[in-house]
């Protein structure tokens, strides 16, 4: 597929497959930091310190600090892909790590877009959806409704659907391990339950990038320290100068 498919299929649907496209040696390392991040209770006190920004760590640990998390948010053919579809400087915004053992449920529908200070829709937010161990049924599937990022609607319109199966849907179900879902964050989306027969977790790192020309809002309330953080790793020396610089984000304000 060329560039120029690219870019019009992601338009169109929203949504653009990878598969593959992270290699086995970033595997091997980023499957044990993801068990890590988990059983270390480092997901945890990420989430916790963000419920309470008043009363939580203002400098908890972050993902990005672990080696290969790092290397997996500036890995160059993911942001290359990304700069071609976008056509436009973009800035890191977060980046998540989980890993959905077989009793840990669905995710309704819902998107993930946020807004900019200019109230620009032109302006987009891609968040790139890794699987480092592939995806099949017996994980459970990521539905995506395709077109929906054209729509006005808040995060939470469809969430009263649940997991339901919608008309349109688009359904990824066998993904090869190191595979990569690139959606506009504005598309509705949904995480299918696993088979209640499963035994096999489902990991999953998602990181997203915005285009500049507006400030955006962030979603943790210690941004700042996060893209410090990653300056300070020297995750921002492979030619990407406006990927963590805090101009281009407003003021914390929980929602």
């Amino acid at each position: 597929m060329s560039a120029a498919e690219r870019r019009e299929r992601f338009a169109e649907s929203g949504y653009l497959v990878l598969p593959g496209l992270l290699p086995e040696n970033l595997l091997h390392r980023l499957l044990p930091e993801v068990d890590r991040w988990v059983d270390e209770g480092l997901r945890d006190r990420s989430i916790a310190a963000c419920l309470d920004p008043e009363g939580g760590d203002p400098r908890p640990a972050l993902e990005l600090e672990l080696p290969a998390h790092g290397e997996l948010l500036t890995h160059r053919p993911l942001l290359e892909v990304i700069a071609e579809l976008l056509e436009a400087p973009f800035v890191f915004h977060h980046l998540h790590s989980a890993r959905h053992d077989p009793d840990t449920g669905g995710k309704p529908w819902h998107h993930d877009n946020e807004p900019n200070d200019l109230g620009d829709p032109g302006l987009i937010m891609v968040h790139a959806l890794h699987y480092p161990a592939g995806l099949d049924e017996s994980m459970g599937s990521l539905a995506v409704l395709p077109g929906s990022h054209r729509e006005e609607a808040d995060k939470t319109a469809r969430a009263h659907l649940g997991t339901s199966e919608l008309p349109g849907e688009a359904v990824l179900d066998r993904l090869p391990p190191g595979s990569t879902v690139l959606l506009n964050s504005a598309l509705f989306h949904a995480r299918r339950p696993a088979p209640r027969t499963t035994r096999r977790p489902r990991y999953f790192v998602d990181a997203s990038y915005c285009q500049t020309g507006a400030r955006w809002r962030p979603v943790k309330p210690y941004w700042r320290h996060m893209l410090t953080r990653a300056r300070e790793l020297g995750l921002d020396r492979g030619g990407w100068p406006e990927l963590f610089s805090p101009r281009h984000f407003t003021d914390y304000t929980p929602v």
